[in-house]
């Protein structure tokens, strides 16, 4: 099977990457796959999004990487889902690596950095298949009590997908 992709997905693609800064110290850089592995690896990260009266607002979560997005899960309402609904744009980071080294007064760290759109899944697919992958990443050894939570928390819970424009990993210990 031959995959079409128009030109005006080049241009967007184009634009995208246009936004977002390179990395200063570039050698630092990790690749797409160590990027990738580290968002596959941990469980919590930091989102922040747009609050109110200009501030900044940050929250720890739980999250599941699949298939390119972030998904996570929220009350229905409050203050994370008021900033997203009131601007998407949203960054995400994840720590990797935070090693302290006294003697030489520096850090031996790994972390990721994602630039996206977070937006509220409305889709019941989306929404149920979001649910699962966390019950997977977080409870496997009790999936079949994952299904039954998910089906008595369904009306209690959003989903938000976090489609990523931009990643980057960045190591200091090469």
């Amino acid at each position: 099977m031959v995959s079409v992709v128009s030109a005006d997905a080049y241009a967007f693609k184009e634009q995208v990457e246009t936004m977002f800064r390179e990395m200063r110290r570039s050698k630092q850089q990790l690749s797409e796959d160590e990027t990738d592995e580290i968002l596959n690896r941990h469980t919590s990260g930091v989102l922040a999004v747009h609050g109110e009266d200009g501030y900044p607002y940050t929250i720890p979560i739980s999250y599941t990487f699949k298939d390119g997005h972030i998904y996570f899960h929220s009350a229905n309402e409050g203050h994370k889902i008021d900033a997203i609904r009131n601007n998407d744009k949203v960054s995400f980071c994840v720590i990797d690596q935070d090693d302290v080294i006294q003697e030489t007064f520096t850090t031996r760290y790994r972390s990721v950095i994602v630039f996206g759109r977070a937006h509220i899944v409305t889709d019941s697919l989306i929404r149920r298949k979001a649910l699962e992958s966390l019950v997977e990443k977080y409870s496997p050894d009790f999936l079949e009590k994952g299904q039954q939570e998910i089906l008595q928390a369904w009306d209690h819970v959003t989903v938000i997908d976090l489609k990523i424009e931009h990643k980057t990993g960045k190591t200091s210990s090469r």
